[in-house]
């Protein structure tokens, strides 16, 4: 397994860009070479130089330093999300396939009802009524994406209990709880964790979508979705203030999709050109 896993060219190349990412966030403070926040009103759209190396922007901050100290804010409030999201949907998934009955029921028409509407709808209506701020948007989000999560495992518990090492669990006294997440869902979480990676990238894009609408960071935080709003006026003669920020997020949402795709292909390789849900789908039916 370890070595297909370093020998996976996709799994390679993806994890050399998400550590520079890594890197880059977390040193985010040190390494930027200006203020991001300084505003120069005499270097106004001003060309790259050895001060600033990708010029500066309407109001002659510093774009490298913004593109730097943004990732924080995009990429930390991406991984938050997805930790809220991976938790309450294990552990509601979980419990409503094992248990089934009212509370399986209750859960079902709820996630009906969410799945009715885009997730992405629905979290910008949540935001619009919390209020702007990277706080509520962060709830807005985290409070549709474990959604998808709950669905998936209720659907891998309800198949992975009938199999005979939870019956076995069960015969030698086992509690419930127990068996649901010692037993259980450590069997499937390689599949979560597969699922999670392939839906992290767009959790991004969800991230920089609603903070181009506004819903986001407030200025003059910078985060790449704020920025790509912010240049959007200065785009036929300013291209690079979009292109700038649009690339980090290209480039780390095509990162996580091939660390994704990776993962699965040597999870089970039978299945790498089926998708991670007709897998899901065809362990449920097994």
């Amino acid at each position: 397994m370890n070595r297909k896993l370093w020998h996976n060219p996709m799994i390679l190349s993806a994890c050399v860009i998400l550590l520079f990412y890594a890197v880059v966030a977390f040193l985010a403070p040190e390494i930027v070479p200006n203020n991001p926040d300084e505003i120069h009103l005499d270097r106004l759209l001003g060309p790259a130089n050895a001060t600033y190396p990708l010029g500066t922007d309407f109001l002659g901050r510093c774009n490298y330093s913004r593109l730097i100290i943004a990732s924080r804010h995009t990429l930390g409030s991406a991984l938050l999300i997805e930790g809220i999201a991976l938790i309450v949907g294990v552990i509601m998934g979980g419990l409503a396939g094992y248990f089934k009955g009212w509370f399986d029921k209750a859960m079902i028409s709820i996630i009906d009802i969410l799945l009715a509407f885009p997730g992405i709808i629905l979290a910008l209506v949540i935001a619009g009524m919390l209020g702007p701020g990277m706080k509520n948007l962060i709830i807005a989000v985290s409070a549709v994406h474990w959604i998808g999560y709950a669905r998936i495992v209720r659907n891998m518990v309800m198949s992975v209990k009938e199999k005979e090492f939870v019956k076995a669990s069960v015969a030698v006294g086992s509690k419930n709880m127990q068996i649901v997440f010692r037993h259980i869902i450590p069997n499937i979480l390689p599949f979560i964790l597969v699922y999670a990676t392939l839906n992290i990238g767009t959790l991004i894009l969800n991230i920089a979508g609603l903070s181009f609408l506004g819903l986001g960071v407030q200025p003059p935080t910078a985060e790449w979705g704020s920025m790509l709003n912010e240049a959007r006026p200065y785009f036929r003669d300013y291209p690079g203030l979009m292109l700038l920020p649009g690339a980090a997020i290209l480039l780390i949402g095509l990162a996580f999709q091939l660390l994704g795709e990776g993962l699965r292909d040597i999870m089970n390789p039978r299945v790498s050109q089926l998708g991670l849900e007709k897998r899901i789908l065809e362990t449920i039916e097994e």
